[in-house]
């Protein structure tokens, strides 16, 4: 009989630790949760307070009895998952599901996977925390609440197979709304005027000195009433002011940190981090990857102390502790840090060894001496004018925390402008014009947001917490509501005026604008449900609402808060309104946009969500005639798409020529667009633009799916045209008169004649007639 059975969530984890205990020690994995709501079923029970339907999902049925089977030959089990709620559920659940006895039961947490941490556990096990579990199931049950109710609320009104979340509607909400910012953004001209100095060095020998006047002005104008003035000033150095600065290196990771600068530094998205994060925390690498605090230990503080003396030397040492700012962060974790400081590289795949670089230079950086830097700022005066020109210099005096780590920032407009060292300068002293160049430039239109500027954005509004950002962001992606996709950007012509001499020229240059790579876009759909969800469930979309849940559910994990309480609140405002908005009657679509009449039928076009996704339409449902439709194209929007733009895409069907000896063309349908020959319909990919296609690229496509249906037909009978022997997704069968019959798996297909197929046709419908009596027989009981 074992001695003791750990059960941890991951087998990585679990051979990580089990290194660790010794032969009276066996580890196991649950694999993550072993039970959960049930997948079809609502499994809330709103009239016994809200309680919970659980269910062990078929896949894990056999670990459960596996699992069952070793608590019941140890003497004591330990139930070692995560330190956060999450991993608190799962020890509640095994608990449960297992029959434990509280015994021979015991909790432990650790906040990282070495020997010390995993024996230190051992020697201070606790009892489960009742208060984590109920907010973590108190989540659960808010979100499948939100979940069940408002999805059928879409399928109906807006199109089938949505589905509706808490966080993921608020993200969407975000997104959509920076896209309007984007389109509604009216970017203004100014002019921002630079000048190139000629100044002696201490060597006596001329240098060129940058510098920018104070002020920009609006109109070309302006720009060029000033230069005149210029024409004959004298320019001198009016003042000169020296002085010290120090910067500081930033905090160590926090989940929200990682992902940020993980995306900035990397290029990995948040998922990713996640994903290569969970590695190096399994096998021992870092400290725990979910968190929302800065705090390092005493035991990290000194080893990160030595580290830094014994590669950089004393005085790159200073030890500090940050404080963390962010809305109802949880002190009681650490920082995400190396377990061991001594460390500067593991032996790992190339994407763990490049993040564990990153947190191992943030982690030192963090304990290390503020860089010194010298800010020189030279003010020069125009004879003519009351404008100054102002010209800076940074020289870095001592390098400290940037030795080994700089952070990156989202946007350009965040980072600090570092200037170059300024030459030799006296005041008073007069300084010889080279030329003055006014450009005009233009105010910046927000930013779309990144995976990492996201992340950032829900963290400031206190949304979601550490381990929701990146299911989130993954899930907004795979519901079709955001997209990440690039924007082309188009051409500006921007004006520049030169003096050089006492000559002013004009010149006009292009450049891009907009241009953005990798953003969050929202699609049609995701625009159209959110604008839903705005109008009937602005409660559910506020920002404060999403955060003031989050802060309920942290009262709930301090057991100041019972659970069902702050859920029957809830429920009472959300299910009338479900009900009420169910109900509601509305003239058009939701979504729907009415662009103009067509000139042709005199019928009125508009766009709307149709079954498949965002659809042009011409005529009226209500109509004798039966409406036409088409699909937008590439690049078009619901929101912007103009009435020209839709008639355009009434052009198809187009024909694009003949291939052999039959007209190929291509045309949409409900479920797209498509390319048609002899009778033959082909699917065109997204990818490809139905109306630009050419007739090279439709063969192809026609081609390979003559190819596939050649290789699903297995045999034909001449005596019996309506039986087929086919390949299916699921294997080969038989069809006949619209239905579908499974082969046996030891019977070869390609073998089968005529009278074996009614065979095996036969032997299916009697087994079906089995399966039917027995389930028959179950109901009258």
């Amino acid at each position: 009989m074992q001695k003791n059975l750990v059960i941890v969530e991951s087998p990585a984890k679990a051979k990580t630790i089990e290194k660790f205990l010794g032969n009276d020690y066996k580890v196991l994995s649950s694999y993550g949760h072993i039970r959960d709501l049930k997948k079809k079923e609502f499994s809330i029970d709103v009239e016994k307070g809200f309680e919970p339907t659980y269910e062990i999902p078929t896949d894990k049925k056999k670990l459960v009895s596996e699992l069952k089977a070793e608590a019941k030959k140890a003497d004591m089990v330990w139930l070692a998952s995560d330190e956060d709620r999450e991993g608190e559920a799962i020890s509640w659940h095994l608990f449960e599901v297992l029959g434990l006895d509280p015994k021979k039961t015991k909790r432990i947490v650790f906040h990282e996977i070495t020997k010390t941490a995993i024996l230190k556990a051992i020697e201070n096990p606790r009892d489960i925390d009742v208060n984590l579990v109920n907010a973590q199931q108190a989540r659960r049950i808010l979100d499948r609440i939100v979940g069940f109710e408002l999805s059928p609320v879409l399928w109906r009104k807006v199109k089938p197979a949505l589905s509706a979340g808490r966080v993921q509607s608020v993200a969407v909400r975000l997104i959509v709304e920076r896209e309007r910012e984007v389109h509604a953004f009216v970017s203004e001209p100014s002019y921002r005027v630079t000048a190139v100095f000629e100044v002696p060095d201490v060597d006596g020998t001329k240098v060129e000195m940058k510098a920018e006047l104070g002020t920009r002005f609006k109109t070309k104008e302006e720009a060029q009433a000033f230069l005149e003035t210029c024409k004959e000033a004298q320019f001198a150095i009016e003042d000169i002011t020296t002085r010290p600065m120090k910067k500081s290196p930033a905090a160590p990771f926090t989940t929200s940190t990682l992902q940020q600068e993980a995306a900035r530094k990397l290029g990995f998205t948040v998922a990713q981090t996640m994903m290569v994060a969970q590695r190096l925390y399994e096998n021992g690498q870092i400290t725990y990857m979910r968190t929302d605090s800065v705090n390092l230990s005493a035991l990290a503080l000194n080893t990160s102390k030595e580290t830094i003396q014994s590669l950089m030397g004393e005085k790159y040492v200073k030890t500090r502790q940050f404080a963390t700012k962010t809305k109802g962060a949880q002190e009681a974790h650490e920082a995400i840090r190396p377990t061991y400081m001594s460390n500067e590289v593991i032996e790992a795949p190339a994407q763990e060894q490049k993040l564990y670089e990153l947190i191992w230079k943030r982690t030192i950086a963090s304990q290390m001496a503020d860089a010194e830097l010298e800010k020189t700022t030279a003010t020069i005066s125009i004879s003519s004018s009351s404008e100054k020109f102002i010209a800076t210099g940074e020289v870095i005096t001592f390098d400290g925390f940037l030795r080994v780590y700089k952070e990156s920032y989202d946007d350009d407009a965040e980072q600090e402008d570092e200037g170059r060292l300024l030459p030799s300068l006296a005041k008073g002293e007069n300084i010889e014009r080279k030329e003055i160049l006014a450009t005009q430039r233009f105010t910046q239109c927000p930013p779309r947001y990144t995976e990492a500027s996201l992340v950032r954005k829900l963290e400031e509004l206190g949304i979601g917490r550490p381990s929701t950002y990146a299911p989130t962001i993954s899930t907004v992606q795979q519901r079709g509501y955001v997209e990440k996709g690039n924007s082309e950007g188009v051409k500006r012509a921007y004006d520049i005026l030169k003096l050089k001499g006492s000559k002013i020229t004009e010149s006009t240059k292009t450049e891009m604008t907009g241009n953005e790579k990798s953003k969050l876009l929202p699609t049609d759909v995701g625009i159209v449900v959110n604008d839903f969800l705005m109008e009937f469930f602005p409660e559910i979309m506020d920002y404060n609402f999403t955060a003031s849940v989050e802060k309920e559910f942290d009262e709930v994990a301090e057991g100041e808060k019972e659970w069902t309480g702050m859920m029957g609140q809830f429920y009472k405002g959300f299910h009338p309104l479900v009900d009420k908005t169910m109900n509601t009657k509305s003239e058009h679509k939701v979504g729907e946009r009415i662009l103009g009449t067509d000139p042709v039928s005199g019928k009125p076009v508009s766009v709307k969500i149709g079954r498949f996704g965002p659809v042009i339409q011409i005529g009226a449902t209500e109509d004798d005639e039966k409406p036409r439709f088409a699909q937008l194209s590439k690049g078009l929007s619901m929101e912007t798409i103009t009435l020209e733009e839709a008639l355009e895409a009434f052009k198809l069907p187009r024909t694009l020529g003949d291939f052999e000896e039959k007209t190929v063309t291509v045309g949409v349908g409900k479920f797209g667009p498509y390319v048609r020959h002899n009778n033959v319909f082909a699917s065109i990919p997204k990818d490809k633009d139905p109306m630009t296609i050419s007739l090279d690229e439709a063969v192809e496509l026609i081609t390979a799916k003559r190819e596939a249906a050649e290789k699903k037909v297995i045999k034909t009978f001449d005596e019996e045209p309506d039986l087929q022997i086919l390949n299916g997704r699921y294997g080969p069968y038989i069809a006949y008169q619209k239905k579908n019959y499974k082969i046996p798996e030891n019977v070869e297909p390609k073998d089968l004649n005529l009278e074996t197929c009614f065979k095996v046709i036969e032997l299916q419908k009697e087994k079906g007639e089995t399966r039917k009596s027995r389930f028959a027989g179950k109901k009258k009981k």
